[in-house]
Parts: C-alpha cells; sequence; structure tokens
C-alpha cells in the first residue's frame, strides 16, 4: 500500500484503520472488524513510502461458506 505525502511538512506518525467485511455466502454484509496499525512514518514533504500489511480475522469470526474482504482503508493524525 502506497502513502503519499502531498502536504509541505513531514507526516511523524499515525495510524492506519482497516475495515474488513465479512461476507455471507449470498453477498450480504454481515460485520465490519476494524484493525489499526501504525502509519509507516516518517513521509517527508512531497514523497510516498509503500509498506505491507497483514491484517487478520479471528476463524470463529468467518463460518463456512463466508469470505473476508478489506474494502475500507484510512489514515488517521494523531489528536
Amino acid at each position: 500500500m502506497e502513502f503519499r505525502n502531498t502536504g509541505g511538512s513531514a507526516v511523524r506518525s499515525g495510524t492506519v484503520v482497516f475495515g474488513t467485511h465479512i461476507i455471507g455466502a449470498l453477498g450480504v454484509d454481515w460485520a465490519t472488524i476494524e484493525s489499526v496499525r501504525a502509519l509507516p512514518a516518517p513521509i517527508a514533504a512531497g514523497t510516498a513510502r509503500t509498506t505491507t500489511y497483514r491484517v487478520c480475522v479471528d476463524s470463529w469470526r468467518v463460518p463456512l461458506g463466508m469470505r473476508v474482504e478489506t474494502q475500507d482503508v484510512r489514515a488517521e493524525r494523531p489528536s
């Protein structure tokens, strides 16, 4: 996944939030599980960083015939 800093100053910290959806056999979205990981900081102004994340869901949340899809990703600044 690529994170691009289009701002004028370096990004020094933050988090990445993944929304992994549990999808039933008929396509019904049963649940969304959020996972939070650290942003690959620092990212200098005008540059990009690429990293890979592993997103896991407990097996009991995905019964036989269902699947998982990570559909939502957002980066957040610390508050």
